[in-house]
């Protein structure tokens, strides 16, 4: 089973320097808002990722006041025990180390220690606009397939490249075309495997959203996903060759595996419409747990979860079908937030579940 051993944090966020302990399988974070418990989760989901969940740049994780971090965590797998530690520098450089070996390419740790996490703010898959569901789905084939993820960051170089092609062409008289050809053959590798693994990938985690969300929703609400891609009525070749004029005008690329996106639909309305609150946190919770069972089954073991308050987004009779899921033997290593300890003990002693409490407190 993979397990998170223990964390040191080192001008991280809120904490200037702490470490903790983790002795049980379900680790439940309790204390006031504004203690640090989502920092705490963040921290993890930094070991497995290389990055914050929650920020794009790594100087908004720095302690304040201070210059750089450091995050240290060691991990209980079948392979033995690994270290795992993150630096961010004074000067903004950034080095990962597996055993104290330097990564050359931090693409290369993805996927070793898999994670899934839950938040609030995760909503946004269901309610905003494509681009949150695409990432949802990049996410999960990264830690699948490395291959894949090295595929989407030259597909994404690549793309950036051929936009300011667009826009220099627009601000010349140059006709020549030339070059636009060669962006459009170069995309068309990287893309087309991006699209083969999105379509496989659904069609492999569908089945498991629709019975994940029957069994928290409790009943079958006509939930229907579709996978929705350029790609699926036209090569790839063709694509961008008919959209060329549109692109030139407009001075960006509107064909490709970068508008993909997923049609989530209750019989035939449009789910985001339509939904109540509840049955949105319920699709929430079937794409994230989903998502895991789907790591577990290809890994050979459990990932890491983190749940961040989702006591707050669900009513007693779905978070019990929650941890329920979550917490059975054998389902790895879970961490879990709340700011009431007794709620968080409750509902884990029902399950009879091996669980520790950290308790966090106001920084000083």
């Amino acid at each position: 089973m993979l397990s998170l051993r223990n964390i040191t944090l080192t001008q991280y966020k809120n904490y200037l320097q702490d470490s903790f302990e983790f002795n049980k399988p379900i680790i439940g974070i309790c204390g006031n808002n504004g203690v640090g418990k989502t920092n705490l989760l963040d921290a993890i989901y930094y070991l497995s990722f290389t990055r914050s969940y929650f920020y794009k740049s790594d100087l908004q994780n720095v302690y304040d006041g201070k210059s750089g971090f450091r995050i240290e965590g060691n991990f209980q797998t079948e392979d033995g025990d690994q270290n795992v530690t993150c630096i961010v520098r004074e000067n903004g450089k950034k080095e990962v180390l597996l055993n104290g070996e330097i990564y050359q390419r931090l693409s290369g740790h993805i996927g070793k220690f898999p994670c899934v996490i839950i938040t609030p703010d995760d909503a946004r898959i269901i309610t905003e606009g494509s681009d949150e569901r695409r990432r949802f789905m990049d996410a999960l084939l990264c830690q699948l397939d490395s291959l894949y993820l090295q595929h989407l960051i030259e597909y994404n170089r690549l793309l950036q490249q051929r936009n300011q092609l667009l826009r220099s062409l627009a601000e010349s008289i140059s006709t020549d075309r030339s070059l636009l050809d060669v962006y459009d053959a170069q995309l068309q590798r990287p893309g087309t495997y991006i699209f083969v693994k999105r379509q496989h990938f659904f069609h492999e985690i569908l089945p498991s959203i629709e019975s994940i969300y029957q069994y928290i929703a409790g009943s079958d609400d006509g939930l229907r996903l579709f996978y929705q891609s350029d790609l699926l009525s036209t090569p790839y070749a063709e694509l961008l060759y008919k959209s060329r004029e549109k692109d030139l005008m407009l001075q960006r690329t509107h064909a490709g595996i970068h508008r993909d996106d997923i049609d989530i639909r209750l019989k035939t309305l449009q789910f985001k419409n339509i939904a109540s609150q509840g049955q949105r946190k319920s699709l929430l919770f079937s794409m994230k747990l989903a998502e895991y069972e789907m790591l577990k089954t290809t890994k050979g073991f459990a990932p890491i979860i983190l749940l961040d308050d989702v006591f707050e987004k669900l009513d007693a009779r779905r978070m019990h079908q929650l941890l329920a899921r979550v917490c059975e033997p054998g389902n790895g290593q879970l961490f879990i937030t709340d700011t009431h300890e007794g709620r968080i003990r409750e509902h884990l002693e029902n399950l009879s579940a091996d669980y520790s409490l950290i308790s966090l407190k106001p920084k000083a």
